[in-house]
C-alpha cells in the first residue's frame, strides 16, 4: 500500500512537471506535523484523544483481566463439576470474552468511538490548516504543495520551499523552529 501510494505520487509529479514545457510549475511543501504542533486545539484534542484511549484500554484490560480470574476458577473447580456445570461457566467465559472484544472493537475500531472523537475533534481543525495552506498558495502564486510529513519521501527538499511558516502565521500563531527538532 505504502509503495503503491509511492508510486502515485511520483506519477502525478511527472503528470504536473510534464503537462507543458512552457507553463513552470511552482512548488512548494509544508510539515503539517510542526504546523499542527503549533495549534493549541490540536495539542488539547490530541490530549483528550489520548486520555480516552487511555480510559477504554484500561477498561478492556480490566475485563480481560476478569476473564483469566473466571478461566483459573474454572480450572481449578474443573474436576468438581457436572458436565452441565462445567457447560454453564464455560458459556460465560466465552460471552464475557465476545462482550469484551465487542467493546474492544465499538470503541477502537474502525469507525469506533476513539475513531469518531478524533474526526469530532481534529477535523475542524484540518480544515482550517487546509485552508491556510490554500490562502498561503494563492498569495505565493503556487501550483502545488506537497506535504513534508505525509508519506511522500523526500529526498532532498530546498528550505526556501517549506511554507509551513507561512501557513502556522496565517493561522495567528507565531512559528517556533523549535518544534521541529522534537521530532
Amino acid at each position: 500500500m505504502k509503495n503503491l501510494k509511492r508510486v502515485t505520487w511520483i506519477i502525478t509529479l511527472l503528470l504536473f512537471t510534464g503537462i507543458s514545457s512552457t507553463y513552470a510549475q511552482r512548488f512548494a511543501f509544508v510539515d503539517t506535523e510542526y504546523i499542527l504542533k503549533h495549534i493549541p486545539e490540536y495539542n488539547s484534542a490530541q490530549k483528550q484523544l489520548d486520555d480516552l484511549s487511555i480510559k477504554w484500554q484500561e477498561e478492556v484490560d480490566k475485563r480481560f483481566a476478569e476473564i483469566e480470574e473466571l478461566y483459573k476458577q474454572y480450572q481449578e473447580q474443573h474436576v468438581l463439576l457436572s458436565e452441565d456445570m462445567r457447560r454453564k461457566k464455560e458459556d460465560e467465559i466465552i460471552l464475557k470474552e465476545q462482550e469484551t472484544k465487542e467493546f474492544q472493537r465499538l470503541k477502537f475500531g474502525y469507525e469506533g468511538d476513539l475513531f469518531k472523537e478524533k474526526i469530532r475533534l481534529i477535523q475542524p481543525i484540518q480544515e482550517k490548516v487546509a485552508a491556510a495552506i490554500e490562502r498561503v498558495a494563492a498569495e505565493q502564486t503556487l501550483d502545488i504543495i506537497f506535504d513534508k510529513g505525509a508519506e511522500i519521501t523526500f529526498l532532498f527538499a530546498n528550505p526556501r520551499l517549506d511554507k509551513s511558516h507561512d501557513v502556522i502565521e496565517k493561522l495567528g500563531y507565531k512559528p517556533n523552529p523549535e518544534l521541529a527538532k522534537l521530532d
